[in-house]
């Protein structure tokens, strides 16, 4: 008897005020890190109508214009009209920004890269499956690919009446763990206020869904909803608040695997928030991407101020050519799993990030990012 099952993930643009927050914060962390390479970063950004606040915990011998950076991101993102309530040239910028607590740094800071401990304690999942070449689950895929593409339609002046805050969903569905089809998109797209509701459901569908969606989508049996409420206008910073941190399952894997809950943007690679989810992918994504399995999730768990892992398990969920337990230690004696040693093996002391910080950061193969490589094995 066929399994059917169904999974729906969502993914949001990068003018949405939580991702305007994420990339705020990833941005100041990149101009610190181009300056100072050892820089202590934990930097969470609040956005609302007409102003930026930025706070966190910093130690840096960089000095950067914080000013200049939260305005040149949401220039960047496209937030370049006065009407649009959060605009780049008047918003109010709040700095709050103060020194990283000496009991976390002793913990962060030794001698050696083999003796430094984890920032904090957290569990942190990483994983991948073999259901698209990217090897990420596919309605996190399809989300991320229509929200990016709806940027593109927008920055290009395809649609110009198209407005930086956007959603999509994706819901696919599955037999016997296999997708076989997509029975319902949405996409929510901000927009000015002089176009209908039928000319962008018309250039969305042709332009947007059918192309990105491919041969999942049916017209009969594919249901579509473009900006359900049928109106769009207010959006971003000015119709909602964003916050860093706030996206976690967006930056992730869409809800398919686990989650051990702690967000990315704004923490330097010593937060294993950040770097125990890119080694644990990194980890999950080459078993998968060497036949070793065809679906994989990887949990790794540390303590403060200690460099051993807590925990480190591996699940194939049945799918495995070989036990997992064998996996496991094929792993293990490739890669040690030490804080400073993942931070070296993966390179994770560069002003990467900001890239990151919109569209998810896993399975980006349009950016060179190490944790997505396939050379462990």
């Amino acid at each position: 008897m066929t399994r059917i099952t169904y999974h729906t993930s969502e993914s949001v643009t990068e003018g949405h005020p939580d991702k305007v927050a994420d990339q705020i914060s990833d941005a100041i962390l990149d101009a610190m890190l181009t300056q100072d390479s050892e820089s202590r970063v934990a930097c969470e950004t609040f956005v609302t109508t007409g102003l930026t606040l930025i706070g966190g915990e910093i130690s840096t011998e960089s000095y950067v214009d914080l000013q200049r950076i939260v305005r040149d991101t949401i220039e960047d993102i496209g937030y370049i009209f006065p009407d649009m309530g959060f605009y780049y040239r008047d918003i109010a910028v709040i700095n709050m920004i103060h020194e990283q607590s000496p009991d976390i740094a002793q913990g962060v800071v030794k001698k050696s890269i083999e003796e430094q401990g984890a920032g904090d304690q957290g569990l942190m999942f990483g994983y991948a499956t073999d259901h698209t070449d990217e090897y990420m689950p596919l309605p996190l895929h399809l989300s991320h690919q229509l929200t990016k593409n709806l940027a593109k339609l927008r920055k290009s002046g395809k649609l110009s009446y198209l407005r930086p805050d956007g959603k999509s969903q994706v819901a696919v569905k599955y037999e016997d763990g296999q997708p076989v089809a997509v029975p319902n998109v949405t996409i929510a797209a901000q927009h000015t206020d002089d176009i209908s509701l039928e000319k962008i459901r018309e250039d969305l569908l042709d332009m947007l869904i059918i192309p990105i969606i491919g041969d999942y989508y049916d017209k009969i049996n594919t249901n579509v909803t473009i900006n359900g409420t049928g109106k769009f206008v207010i959006g971003g910073p000015h119709g909602d608040t964003g916050l860093t941190g706030r996206k976690i399952i967006v930056d992730t894997y869409g809800g398919m695997g686990s989650h051990g809950g702690g967000a990315f943007s704004g923490k330097d690679p010593s937060k294993v928030d950040r770097s125990g989810s890119y080694v644990a992918r990194y980890i999950a994504k080459n078993i998968v991407g060497s036949g070793m399995a065809k679906e994989c999730e990887v949990q790794i768990a540390y303590t403060i101020g200690v460099p051993e892992p807590f925990s480190f398990n591996v699940d194939t969920f049945g799918t495995g050519s070989i036990s997992d337990e064998e996996i496991k230690q094929k792993v293990l004696s490739n890669i040690d799993l030490r804080p400073g040693l993942v931070i070296q093996r993966l390179d994770l002391k560069r002003p990467i990030y900001r890239q990151t910080a919109a569209y998810g950061h896993f399975g980006r193969n349009d950016l060179d990012l190490s944790w997505e490589k396939l050379d462990l094995f």
